[in-house]
């Protein structure tokens, strides 16, 4: 073979390099994202944000090497299990549904195979998400904040800021597919005097109507159970409560920020990131079944008081004082 034709094959087979790399790069991993919420909700932005950090702590960024496919409900729950089929038929590589025990089960009943990490808000064993906490086996697992268990915790607070409350409402939606019991917050109702009213919506229309009822019913005080429903309306759920003046308590502190009376429970930022950076870690071969379900390490106590002067409410000092964030 003559010096130049070598030098041509030498140069040709060089530049077929480059192509051949390419084609054995693997292809992009697609995500899917279910949601029950409506995407232009201010809470659906920052759970976006939160989930989207997660994944770049473990080194997934959204357009550079992971796509997202995103479905949202816009809260007709029973669009839920359409969705995620949907999310099947693409073959993504995992379905991430924080923030929505519904949406959770809508992704179990549609695949088997597919690793599915949740954020759920409600006890994954009591609803039907795993058989276990260290090890939930199958093709799922999660993160798990339990908003639930705190209940009795702002009923405490609700009496230590109203010591003569006695009936306190609790307004739950009944169509949550995870069964909410009493069982520990009528103990702690017992335990100050006091009795629990129980109110539901499962509309925009029953939240108004179970406002309407708190003064038949004689409601002191209200405690709202998470719920995506309420999360979403929590301007309505705010607005009707400085209304009637409702001392009322929240689960998130979005509401408290935009008016509500208190707040306690988990960080929502914090328990989407860390579904975020298990949605990583599952890309990155771990598999669901021996990934513990993560539990919320990181509570928050807020107070608005100038909700409070506007409610004639003195706030105690110690209860100031036990607070994470006071909102002037």
């Amino acid at each position: 073979m003559r010096r130049r034709d070598f030098i041509s094959l030498l140069g040709g087979g060089a530049a077929a390099w480059p192509l051949v790399a390419r084609a054995q790069q693997p292809a992009m991993p697609v995500v899917g994202f279910l949601h029950a919420a409506a995407p232009e909700a201010s809470s659906s932005a920052s759970t976006v944000a939160a989930f989207r950090k997660g994944l770049s702590e473990v080194g997934y960024l959204e357009g550079r090497n992971l796509s997202i496919e995103y479905r949202w409900a816009n809260n007709e729950f029973s669009r839920l299990p359409e969705l995620a089929a949907d999310l099947v038929r693409l073959r993504v590589a995992a379905i991430a549904t924080p923030a929505g025990t519904a949406a959770a089960l809508a992704a179990k009943a549609a695949t088997s195979t597919i690793p599915i990490v949740f954020g759920a808000s409600f006890d994954p064993i009591q609803s039907g998400l795993v058989t276990s906490l260290n090890r939930p086996g199958g093709n799922i697992t999660g993160v798990a904040y339990m908003n639930a268990e705190l209940d009795s915790k702002r009923l405490g607070l609700l009496h230590e800021l109203l010591p003569s409350a006695k009936r306190f409402g609790v307004l739950i939606n009944p169509t949550t597919p995870a069964t909410y019991t009493l069982q520990d917050l009528e103990p702690a109702a017992a335990e100050i005097g006091g009795e629990i009213v129980v109110l539901t919506a499962a509309t925009n229309r029953e939240i108004d109507a179970a406002f309407t009822s708190l003064n038949q019913r004689h409601v002191d005080a209200l405690l709202i159970r998470p719920n995506t429903l309420f999360s979403n309306r929590r301007v309505q759920i705010v607005t009707l409560a400085t209304r009637l003046a409702m001392p009322t308590i929240h689960y998130v502190r979005d509401a408290v920020e935009i008016g509500g009376l208190m707040s306690y429970g988990t960080s929502q930022f914090e328990q989407d990131r860390v579904t975020g950076t298990y949605v990583g870690r599952v890309l990155m071969g771990e598999k669901p079944a021996d990934l513990p379900i993560m539990r919320a390490t990181k509570f928050e106590f807020v107070i608005n008081l100038q909700t409070a002067r506007t409610l004639g409410i003195d706030v105690p000092p110690t209860l100031l004082a036990r607070a994470d964030e006071v909102i002037e």
